[in-house]
């Protein structure tokens, strides 16, 4: 935390090489919460690349009372919802080779992996925008409630009810059509 501060002081005053610390820093987690929410792995990196030029022209706006990396995640994550709004944007589903990324010492074992991948993306991307971006925030990112909340601008109680019905729905889908996912089932 202290790191972040003192390169946000850094560019603030001019150096603007100390802005690419902070890109290497978040530009790999926030490229791939981008990728599930926008499923194109051109219009992600599209996305990243507007969000951090955002951050860089409103830096100086960034309060250090709350954590920089919400900050710059509720920045990202408008960027997507505002593109969602203006294109009335549509997902693809991005298929993975798996002949290329199987491991020919434990073949079942990687299969299984990439199919319980491959439903549980597939589960996500049936979700509501506000409640597939919680799921990937909270399960894919580790991002805390509270984080959650101020990425967003919502409310906590907000974020935990999306969340729980967010799962409710997953585990109705999966218990409708069975599948790999007993744990969510089980209140996982």
């Amino acid at each position: 935390m202290e790191e972040e501060q003192l390169w946000i002081q850094q560019v603030l005053a001019g150096d603007k090489e100390a802005y690419a610390n902070i890109i290497n820093k978040y530009k790999n987690q926030l490229y791939a919460t981008v990728l599930r929410m926008t499923r194109n792995p051109q219009d992600a990196q599209d996305f990243v690349q507007d969000a951090f030029i955002k951050v860089y022209r409103n830096l100086d706006k960034y309060k250090a009372d709350g954590s920089f990396s919400s900050w710059l995640y509720r920045v990202a994550v408008n960027h997507c919802m505002d593109e969602f709004r203006k294109k009335q944007y549509t997902t693809v589903q991005i298929e993975v080779d798996e002949e290329k990324v199987v491991n020919p010492n434990h073949p079942e074992i990687i299969f299984l992996k990439h199919e319980k991948k491959r439903q549980l993306e597939r589960l996500v991307s049936t979700l509501p925008d506000d409640e597939r971006l919680i799921i990937l925030l909270r399960y894919i990112n580790e991002v805390n409630y509270e984080e959650i909340s101020e990425i967003m601008g919502v409310p906590l109680s907000t974020v935990r009810n999306k969340l729980h019905r967010a799962k409710k729905k997953m585990r109705e889908t999966t218990k409708r059509e069975g599948g790999y996912f007993h744990e969510l089932s089980n209140g996982g």
